[in-house]
């Protein structure tokens, strides 16, 4: 739990209550759970969790159904499931929703499968419904080399587009192409804008999946191609920037984003039919696959918290049950 907004070392286990799941819920024994950036945002004390959701951070749990709640028809005791949470999956038990929960791929370990939910909701949602990504065209990933970005780049590509990335360091923007990435930038030394002009014969890229904001916003617009879509979901580079509007209009360029915490259970639903339909093919097949960088025990999330905040990860860092 979270004992007060502070740095890593205020995560302190706590005893709980075993937790009873409620209509159209499902009880979960956690194997492993996520580390995602909401966590650190909530455990800094800016990003409290939605009404009714557990204090406890996790989004993103996989385990072994235990208990149902009244209505439960998908799923029987014993099922191994992967699940999107609003809270409490650095847990020992943790509530689901159902239509929020989906079965483990197969082939996938309880540890592979909890970094599932947060990453592919988010980037589905963003990418191909926001965007609007298809086949044929070309894809710009800001962070390729994150769980997000990883997952982006994977999913992408096996749609048929052509992905790029930024990332902090030659390794990284090795482990982005060996991705499947065509091209990946160091932004520490190079210009995104540039190499991604030069890349696309100065057409620029369609969308953009931008987790920076700050003063990246005017140099995204620069690297888009008329028509282009921008979609941002988060703000490691600051909440504010100035648009150069006539840059928007000439371009005809659409800005968007969102957040996936507090959309509605039903929403939610609708995401996981469309993962169910156009992704989970994809890991039977193969084509996608979790990269994990690091997994710790979850008397250790302190240390994962750290590990996450120096960036020097490269795909999912990931909680286990001891």
């Amino acid at each position: 739990a979270i004992t007060t907004p502070g740095g890593p070392e205020v995560l302190k286990p706590v005893s709980l209550a075993r937790p009873e799941p409620g209509a159209g819920e499902i009880l979960v024994k956690v194997a492993a759970a996520g580390i995602n950036r909401p966590d650190i945002l909530q455990r800094q004390g800016g990003y409290p969790p939605p009404p009714g959701a557990p204090a406890t951070p996790g989004l993103e749990i996989a385990g072994e159904v235990v208990a149902l709640g009244e209505g439960v028809k998908r799923y029987r005791i014993g099922d191994r499931v992967c699940a999107l949470v609003p809270g409490g999956g650095y847990a020992e038990f943790c509530i689901a929703a159902e239509d929020n929960a989906l079965p483990i791929p197969a082939g996938l370990s309880f540890i592979e499968a909890a970094g599932i939910p947060e990453t592919f909701f988010t980037v589905w949602t963003n990418v191909f419904d926001r965007a609007q990504l298809k086949r044929g065209e070309t894809f710009l990933v800001h962070g390729g080399s994150s769980g997000i970005g990883a997952a982006a780049i994977q999913l992408a590509v096996a749609r048929g587009a052509m992905a790029f990335a930024t990332a902090g360091s030659e390794d990284k923007c090795r482990f982005c192409e060996e991705l499947g990435a065509t091209r990946a930038f160091n932004y520490k030394t190079q210009d995104f804008v540039a190499g991604v002009q030069e890349a696309t014969q100065r057409a620029g890229v369609d969308v953009i999946l931008d987790m920076i904001a700050g003063d990246y916003l005017n140099r995204n617009v620069d690297a888009l191609a008329t028509e282009g879509r921008l979609v941002m979901i988060a703000t490691m580079g600051g909440v504010q920037a100035p648009l150069h509007a006539l840059r928007v209009m000439t371009k005809r360029v659409s800005i968007t984003g969102s957040t996936l915490r507090g959309r509605s259970v039903e929403y939610k639903q609708a995401l996981r039919a469309q993962l169910l339909l156009h992704v989970w093919p994809l890991f039977a097949s193969g084509q996608l696959r979790i990269t994990i960088d690091r997994v710790f025990d979850f008397a250790a999330a302190p240390a994962a918290h750290a590990y996450m905040e120096s960036s020097a990860h490269k795909g999912k860092i990931l909680l286990r049950a001891g």
